[in-house]
């Protein structure tokens, strides 16, 4: 199918789909080289894959620990914890190997009968562009975007590329995850592809979610507050943020002014989920892992090996 392609095109779609899928580009740097739009660039490596010009292949980065795996999950009572020994702490290393693996257990442990939700975060969006062929299952968006410099995959591109894997129906939006007032965030709400989405989350039974922790460079979140929003999230105590809901370092979700403006899940909806995976990795987070751990808000882990040790260690 992929003959069907002009030379040019043809040329120009694997020359885009390498910057992507080998060099890690992202689609508005690819946009600018190109002198496309990012839709545009979205829409080749679409056809890409459709049309069998590019195939990917999950290989594990990393040998799977099963002895620290099995401390990690039998130690924090887990349903399941998958640890990776990279053998790399490189940052951007560590959140590709991490989110490839994290692929994997969302493969195998996948039904025909599930409906997966999805939160906006980097290791999320890591495991989703390795994400193999999933059962023909329901992809939900629970959390807003955040914009990042250099970066132009947002939550609507997060749970595209799970709902093409999955091959079922997407309840998307775009929306930024927090807004300025309570009352802007309440009438984003109201708005149809939001509401949709939100109706399908008491249908959810299993969700992948990344894990930030509250200290600048901690949590993209974080990052895009304000100096206020940061002062009343210290005088709260609050440590980490998972899908959007701010932890203690006790675990216990908090309720702030904050919470109002931010679109996401509440700690109620998150904790109903009956399988909530954290890929998690970089050990400045440990503080974060340890309040999401202690929250019972999760249930599965996947991390690396230098992550997994420090957590046993402070246990």
């Amino acid at each position: 199918m992929a003959s069907r392609l002009g030379p040019a095109s043809l040329v120009q779609s694997a020359a885009i789909a390498r910057r992507y899928y080998l060099d890690g580009r992202s689609k508005v740097d690819i946009a600018e080289e190109f002198g496309l739009n990012r839709f545009k660039v979205a829409r080749l490596l679409d056809h890409a894959r459709e049309s069998g010009l590019i195939r990917i292949e999950i290989g594990h980065p990393g040998v799977v620990d099963v002895d620290l795996s099995t401390r990690l999950q039998e130690t924090f009572g887990l349903t399941r914890a998958v640890v990776v020994d990279t053998g790399d702490d490189n940052p951007e290393t560590l959140r590709t190997q991490v989110g490839q693996v994290a692929a994997d257990v969302l493969a195998e442990i996948t039904g025909q009968d599930d409906v997966l939700g999805v939160a906006w975060a980097r290791s999320v969006g890591a495991m989703a562009k390795t994400l193999p062929r999933l059962p023909g299952v329901s992809v939900v968006q629970l959390t807003g975007a955040i914009a990042l410099p250099g970066s132009g995959d947002s939550s609507f591109d997060i749970v595209r590329d799970v709902a093409r894997a999955a091959g079922g129906p997407a309840y998307v939006y775009y929306a930024p995850i927090v807004l300025p007032n309570a009352a802007a965030a309440r009438s984003l709400r109201e708005q149809s592809d939001i509401a949709r989405a939100f109706d399908q989350v008491p249908l959810v039974t299993k969700a992948v979610v990344g894990l930030g922790r509250c200290v600048p460079g901690g949590s993209t979140l974080y990052d895009a507050l304000s100096e206020r929003d940061h002062t009343e999230l210290r005088e709260l105590g609050v440590c980490a943020e998972v899908c959007g809901v701010f932890l203690t370092a006790t675990g216990e979700p908090v309720q702030a002014e904050l919470t109002e403006r931010v679109i996401a899940i509440g700690a109620q909806d998150l904790r109903a989920i009956p399988d909530v995976m954290v890929v998690a990795y970089g050990t400045a987070k440990l503080p974060a892992a340890r309040a999401a751990l202690r929250s019972g808000l999760v249930n599965g882990f996947v991390t690396h090996a230098t992550f997994a040790k420090a957590l046993l260690d402070e246990s």
